[in-house]
């Protein structure tokens, strides 16, 4: 039994410590917003956050995460897509097929929690999620929009 605070609430998960992050979460917990996309780290689909950091949970294990530690995922972002991400990509019509967004999103969050002015270069080199359908300038102009926003918090 592992037990994790996530979106804040503490949950009890009935998994081995070896369970990668994203299955306890998708499987045990039902919050399935975060994506199964390679299972090496690369796509970024399964980006989470731990504690305000953007973390690829598919290849991080329930046992190295502990109770103290504060997991948010993108249903913990906002209840309403209220978040000045969210607002600025459904208003640039950011995703395609959308599959990736949940974790280029929490990437994005974390990057503007970091930086409140991104450059160009800046979102380049933080962002390294992988979008198959190329939507990576449409990502960058919603990053820049969100940046405008007074309050880029997560949830």
């Amino acid at each position: 039994m592992a037990r994790l605070t996530i979106n804040g609430t503490v949950r009890d998960v009935d998994v081995h410590p070896d369970t990668p992050l994203l299955w306890a979460i998708r499987e045990q917990l039902g919050l399935t917003g975060t994506k199964y996309g390679c299972g090496v780290a690369q796509c970024g689909a399964c980006t989470v956050h731990i504690d305000g950091v953007a973390t690829r949970s598919c290849a991080l294990t329930v046992g190295a995460v502990s109770a103290e530690q504060k997991i948010v995922t993108i249903e913990g972002l906002s209840a309403d897509n209220s978040h000045p991400v969210q607002k600025a990509w459904l208003a640039l019509d950011v995703p395609q097929c959308g599959y990736c967004q949940s974790g280029m999103i929490m990437a994005a969050v974390a990057l503007l929690q970091q930086n409140r002015d991104p450059s160009d270069t800046d979102i380049d080199s933080e962002i390294t999620n992988i979008c198959r359908c190329g939507t990576y300038n449409r990502v960058r102009a919603a990053i820049k929009q969100a940046a405008k926003s007074r309050d880029t918090r997560q949830g």
